[in-house]
């Protein structure tokens, strides 16, 4: 062998080995590129993934505070007179015991329109909202519900712990009682 053909054989033989090198580095960092790309990728999902958890706990936040504003404010709605309305129950009762007084005179056309002012005014305050609770004599007692104002001995024993006698009646505005009716009770 000549001297050229060993050289041009360690020339090709490193060539050769300089292209295997290569290659292996181009495919090592292929790998490190596509281990990046995939880790970034995930990366962005996780992040994606964290910012649609956060928007739809705020939205989840926002339709809660909708719902409880809009339910706070029919609340209000309902008892927006509640001050207004509690204020006219005393001329109410005014208006009551004055029929029971022209009912006893003779004086019919003034008792006539005395009533028609007294059930103009009522079913006004009823159109708002104010309903009478019932009582009556010989309904049982609720303590929630009606307030006594005294007790007496029961004329019979199916009256014990029964209404006797309502003394003022009593309203609720919507579902709220504004005013206990005021009874006896029996005992």
């Amino acid at each position: 062998m000549s001297k050229k053909s060993k050289v041009q054989e360690t020339d090709e033989a490193l060539e050769a080995k300089q292209s295997v090198e290569t290659t292996e580095l181009d495919e090592d960092t292929t790998a490190e590129t596509q281990e990046e790309e995939v880790s970034v990728e995930d990366q962005l999902r996780e992040d994606l993934a964290k910012e649609k958890d956060k928007f739809l706990r705020l939205f989840a936040e926002f339709e809660n505070f909708k719902k409880r504003t809009s339910k706070e404010r029919m609340d209000l709605f309902k008892t927006a007179g509640q001050e207004v309305i509690t204020s006219l129950l005393p001329v109410m009762d005014d208006f009551e015991r004055a029929l029971k007084e022209l009912a006893k005179s003779e004086d019919k056309e003034m008792f006539k329109g005395v009533e028609l002012i007294n059930n103009k005014f009522r079913e006004t305050l009823k159109n708002k909202g104010l309903e009478e609770v019932e009582a009556s004599q010989g309904d049982a007692f609720d303590a929630e519900v009606h307030d006594a104002v005294t007790q007496i001995p029961a004329p019979d024993k199916k009256l014990k712990g029964k209404i006797i006698d309502v003394i003022e009646k009593g309203f609720k505005l919507g579902d709220r009682i504004i005013r206990h009716p005021k009874v006896v009770v029996g005992n």
